[in-house]
């Protein structure tokens, strides 16, 4: 009888656990996405050039990094806002490109696409009882795919070659936020700092290439 007690005890304090993991990366994800959009609005308005590629790879990796080196101390959290504050500030140039272009529609139906998405992915991962931990193995291959194929392109500079890696993105980043959301929900991640990380890079991914997607699209039709 006193096992039972202990096993039921623990399992609600694992549940608990897992709520608060939960409920903490969706707070966190909210008020990082703000602050990203935030950014981006003035990086706009002032019609910041586009960064560099060398700065964007050495400033999203750099903090990457430094995030998941301090993910178990408050100053996990300064370092979460400043790669999304990052992210934002480079998010602002492209997203002036599409606007100054008459695109602001695609920019419009990108963002509700990529919220689409996420929530339907988040809900789906949250209610089902299929494992999907085979998403693991995709998600490697995937990755591999996309730097071959950007890799190439590097060289090759086709259109369609590009349109292919911006749709690998959308399922690669598909993937990642079932995997991540149902990791939480298994007890898997326990850290919400990672865990609003992996799921901030996949939504910023997303709506990029729903963005590239839908541009190409929309100047194909005129």
């Amino acid at each position: 009888m006193n096992d039972r007690i202990v096993n039921r005890d623990g399992g609600y304090e694992g549940l608990l656990s897992t709520n608060k993991v939960l409920r903490n990366t969706y707070f966190l994800l909210s008020l990082t996405l703000l602050f990203s959009a935030a950014v981006a609005g003035i990086a706009m308005a002032m019609n910041v050039p586009p960064v560099h590629w060398i700065v964007l790879l050495v400033g999203f990796y750099g903090l990457i990094f430094l995030t998941e080196r301090n993910r178990n101390s408050s100053l996990g959290l300064f370092f979460v806002f400043a790669l999304t504050g990052f992210m934002g500030f480079t998010l602002g140039p492209i997203l002036n490109l599409y606007v100054s272009a008459g695109l602001g529609d695609v920019v419009v139906t990108a963002l509700g696409g990529t919220a689409f998405t996420f929530l339907g992915c988040s809900a789906y991962a949250l209610t089902t009882k299929r494992d999907l931990s085979f998403l693991n193995g995709m998600l490697m291959a995937g990755f591999i795919a996309i730097i071959v194929a950007m890799v190439a392109n590097i060289f090759l500079k086709m259109p369609m070659l590009s349109l292919a890696i911006s749709g690998m993105f959308v399922l690669f980043s598909s993937a990642a936020i079932l995997l991540t959301t149902q990791s939480i929900v298994r007890g898997g991640e326990t850290n919400y700092i990672s865990a609003t990380v992996t799921l901030y890079v996949s939504i910023y991914n997303l709506f990029l290439s729903l963005l590239q997607i839908l541009g190409v699209i929309n100047s194909d039709n005129n």
